[in-house]
C-alpha cells in the first residue's frame, strides 16, 4: 500500500496555483477569435490539432500530483 503525501498551508496552495498556473499558460493560446492551433501529441495514434481549449485542458498531465490536482 502506498503512503499518502499531505500537504498544508502555503505549501499546498503554492503547488495548487502552480499547477493551475501551467494550465491556464496551455489553454490561454487557443481563446478568442484569434486563438491559435495546439498540438496535441497523443501516446496513441497521430497527432491532433486543435483550437479548443477543453481538449488542451484534458490532454495536460503534470507530474507533481498536487500540481495536477489545481
Amino acid at each position: 500500500m502506498a503512503a499518502k503525501e499531505l500537504s498544508f498551508d502555503v505549501e499546498a496552495r503554492g503547488r495548487l496555483k502552480a499547477g493551475v498556473d501551467k494550465l491556464a499558460r496551455a489553454v490561454k493560446v487557443t481563446l478568442g477569435p484569434k486563438g491559435r492551433n495546439v498540438v496535441l501529441d497523443r501516446k496513441f495514434g497521430s497527432p491532433t490539432v486543435t483550437k479548443d481549449g477543453v481538449s488542451v485542458a484534458k490532454e495536460v498531465e503534470l507530474e507533481d500530483a498536487v500540481e495536477n490536482m489545481g
